[in-house]
Order: C-alpha cells, then sequence, then structure tokens
C-alpha cells in the first residue's frame, strides 16, 4: 500500500519526536511490504518564521494544500513563546485551529493506557493506576475555542474580554455517534462528561447524547459533571472506559488522563472524521526541552500506530508498533520524564532506534 503522508514537524520538541515516528514508520512499511511518501511542510512558530514580513502566517496554504492531497498528517506540537505578544490570528495555535477546521477533524480520540511496566510513574499509587485503559472523545471544531462573537474590548483597567460556548444539535449527535461506535468496540460504557447544571450548551449536549443512544441498546450510557469526573480521574481512573465530551473540556481531561498514567509524553491523539485524519502526541512543543534530545517519542510514535489504524485499516501494523512500545518499556528503556533515580536515560533517538528495531524483529 502507498502510504502517502504530509509531515508537519511544529515547534520546539516537534521535530525532534516526529522524526523518531517517521523512523518507526520507515521500519513498518519494510517489513509490511508498504510504499511509505513523505511531505514535510511548516505549521506554527516555523510557519511563521518562514512566512515573516508582512503576512505571517502560522498555515501557509502550501501547507494545507499538501495536508489535503494526502491520506493523512502526521504532526510535532505547535507552540513558542516568542510569538505570545502577537494578535491571536497570528500565533502559533491559530494554525493548528485552522488545520483541523480545513482537514474537517471533528472527533479527537485521545487514548490513556496504563503501561505495565510504568505502573510507578503515576503520581497515584501504583495499585490504584495499574489496569487504566481510557478513551477519551473530544469533539474538536466547535464550543468555545470556535464560538462567536469572541472578542477583547475598551482599554485598561477596564477592559472585557469575551468568548462563546457554541453547539449544535448536528455537531453533538455526529461526535456522540463516534463514541458510541467506539463503545461498541471496548467494553460497551460510555460516559458523557458536561456541566449541564450550568451551561445551556451542556445541557443540548446532555439531551442529544439521551437520544443518540436509543440507537445503540448495547452501550450502557452515563452522565456526569466536568468537575466530578476530574475528581474521580484522580481517585478511580480504571473504573473509566470511554469518556465523551466537549472541547474545553476534552483537553483539560485529557491532560489529567495523562498526569494519571504517568507522563504526557506517552499520550497519542487522531483527529478523524473529515477526508484526512490527523494524528500528534497530546503534549505540546515544551520550548525548555527542544534540542537537548530529552524528549520522549512515545506520543508520537503511538500517533503514528493511530494513524496506520483509523486512515489505511492496518491493523496488524498498529498492534505491531503498540507491541514494540510494550515490549522496549518491558526491557527497562525510558527516556528521562520515566526513568527512575538511579536507571540510566534513552535519548529520543536511542528510544525511537530502539522501537523501530523492535518493529523489525517482531
Amino acid at each position: 500500500m502507498l502510504l502517502n503522508l504530509t509531515v508537519l514537524p511544529g515547534d520546539g520538541i516537534g521535530p525532534e519526536v516526529t522524526a523518531e515516528a517517521v523512523r518507526v514508520l520507515q521500519a513498518v512499511a519494510g517489513k509490511y511490504s508498504h510504499q511509505l511518501q513523505l511531505t514535510t511542510q511548516p505549521i506554527g512558530g516555523a510557519a511563521l518564521d518562514a512566512t515573516a514580513g508582512d503576512h505571517p502566517d502560522a498555515l501557509p496554504q502550501e501547507t494545507i494544500a499538501a495536508c489535503l492531497a494526502s491520506s493523512a498528517v502526521l504532526l510535532g506540537a505547535v507552540g513558542d513563546p516568542k510569538f505570545d505578544a502577537n494578535p491571536p490570528a497570528q500565533r502559533p495555535e491559530a494554525g493548528l485551529l485552522r488545520l483541523r477546521k480545513a482537514l474537517g477533524a471533528y472527533a479527537n480520540l485521545r487514548p490513556a493506557i496504563c503501561f505495565p511496566s510504568l505502573a510507578y510513574a503515576s503520581p497515584l499509587r501504583a495499585e490504584l493506576v495499574a489496569g487504566t485503559d481510557i478513551l477519551i472523545v473530544r469533539e474538536l471544531l466547535s464550543g468555545i475555542y470556535f464560538g462567536q462573537p469572541r472578542h477583547t474590548e475598551g482599554q485598561s483597567p477596564h477592559r472585557i474580554a469575551v468568548d462563546t460556548m457554541r453547539y449544535t444539535e448536528f455537531e453533538v449527535e455526529r461526535i456522540a455517534r463516534v463514541a458510541f461506535d467506539l463503545a461498541r468496540l471496548r467494553q460497551k460504557k460510555l460516559l458523557s462528561v458536561d456541566k449541564a447544571n450550568v451551561l445551556d450548551s451542556s445541557r443540548l449536549w446532555r439531551s442529544v447524547v439521551t437520544r443518540i443512544s436509543a440507537d445503540y441498546p448495547d452501550v450502557t450510557l452515563a452522565h456526569q459533571y466536568v468537575d466530578s469526573c476530574a475528581m474521580l480521574l484522580a481517585a478511580k481512573p480504571t473504573q473509566f472506559d470511554v469518556i465523551l465530551t466537549e472541547n474545553m473540556f476534552g483537553d483539560i481531561l485529557s491532560d489529567l488522563a495523562g498526569a494519571v498514567v504517568g507522563s504526557l509524553g506517552l499520550l497519542a491523539s487522531a483527529s478523524i472524521g473529515g477526508p484526512v485524519g490527523l494524528y500528534e502526541p497530546v503534549h505540546g512543543s515544551a520550548p525548555d526541552i527542544a534540542g537537548k534530545g530529552i524528549a520522549n517519542p512515545l506520543g508520537a510514535i503511538l500517533s503514528a500506530a493511530m494513524l496506520l489504524r483509523h486512515s489505511f485499516r492496518l491493523e496488524a501494523e498498529a498492534v505491531a508498533i503498540e507491541s514494540a512500545v510494550q515490549q522496549v518499556l518491558e526491557s527497562g528503556a525510558r527516556t528521562g520524564d520515566l526513568a527512575q533515580p538511579g536507571e540510566i536515560a534513552r535519548t529520543t533517538q536511542q528510544m525511537g532506534q530502539q522501537i523501530a528495531h523492535a518493529v523489525t524483529q517482531r
């Protein structure tokens, strides 16, 4: 099969972790006789630097065109503090939001899995977190990140800022069906998270999800407020299976889930629903460690596994990557964020090399 990918290394540690994900994809392509075709384009701060001048752009048209012409997109990370004072439309994150919109990627899948060999890395007791296997299904193209009006007006110290959390019934229904379909493939349990005791948008959310549940009688649906869900994620993480929630709540809860299982560096994500899927680690650009070779590439590598599963339906190849990651972790290999006192940490590149080798040896 031709694996036609656009790679967006992005900012900070993005290029480092993406390079290791590509290394592992090359190992998979060689082992399973696929052809890997890669196009690299800038996004975020890297794109702002590349288009510096009168019209800096965090998502150039050439990048959008390359992404839409490919079968899947692999992204590193976006964000650079040197652009913090820029207008909102000229910040790196604006490029990512526009990319999601351009790709029609409304469903964000974020697994949070506690690998048995890493239970110690959680800030929770090992016996509390062992066995955690959560899939967060986050709506990605609406809610407060996209709602209008949004603006800041007035002069300091009397400025007023407005953001709008907005959802249509259609937007809730389409993400709910994705979550129900995925729940059917797991433990047939779905928890819908909202703030229906306060927000009109959440009351609409709960109403629509409840209506859709009638089409999935084999899936048990429960509802929970987001604050209560956050508390229970830290107290009883193993009780969760599939969590469905809106854009901002999903952003927050998935980071919390990453801490529960040991490190944000472990978390992969898939943004699907449109013609081209977008795959990226959940962690940010981490500019403080960029270029040091110490970033954890596992989130990017596991995102590559999700890419093979969801965009190409290559289940055996996806499992090969996931099994290789588990094998390497069980062998004792650790990056700095996972290493215990006295352990020698692997570099970003060494970890990628070990996983690629494990793929070829399976």
